[in-house]
């Protein structure tokens, strides 16, 4: 079985450690658990691991937050990965730090990066894991 994971974030330096690149934050550490390195492919970082007898797809699009949904459907389309073994990890600033909410779909709630992943697409049936990071993220 195959599933992609996507981080959403920002490239650059700039961005390293905001509250937007919390998805890059979880892959980068998903990877360095599993003693792997992302690599810079078609429009995302990449790199896949193995788990429990299934494949782990992870990217990081480097289409900027706001693009993000041109690196999804292109990686979905390479890597044949059915709509319902996508999952994407992001930032939400309307839930309290630290809180966890894992959805298997819904509205983009605001967040420019599942609005224009909703809008290639064309539908918004993809898993999202929320990560609340209020204000007060460093």
């Amino acid at each position: 079985m195959k599933y992609l994971i996507v981080g959403l974030g920002n490239i650059g330096p700039e961005y390293a450690d905001t509250r937007h690149n919390i998805g890059f934050m979880i892959l980068n550490e998903m990877a360095k658990q599993e003693g792997m390195k992302f690599y810079n492919m078609r429009l995302a970082y990449y790199t896949e691991i193995s788990h429990k007898a299934r494949t782990l797809y992870l990217i990081k699009p480097t289409t900027y937050m706001n693009l993000s949904g041109k690196a999804v459907n292109h990686w979905m389309k390479e890597l044949k990965i059915p709509i319902e073994n996508v999952l994407i990890v992001v930032d939400d600033i309307a839930l309290p730090f630290g809180t966890l909410r894992l959805k298997p779909k819904g509205s983009a709630a605001g967040h420019n990066g599942l609005k224009h992943i909703e809008a290639t697409l064309g539908h918004n049936d993809y898993a999202r894991l929320r990560f609340g990071v209020s204000d007060n993220f460093p």
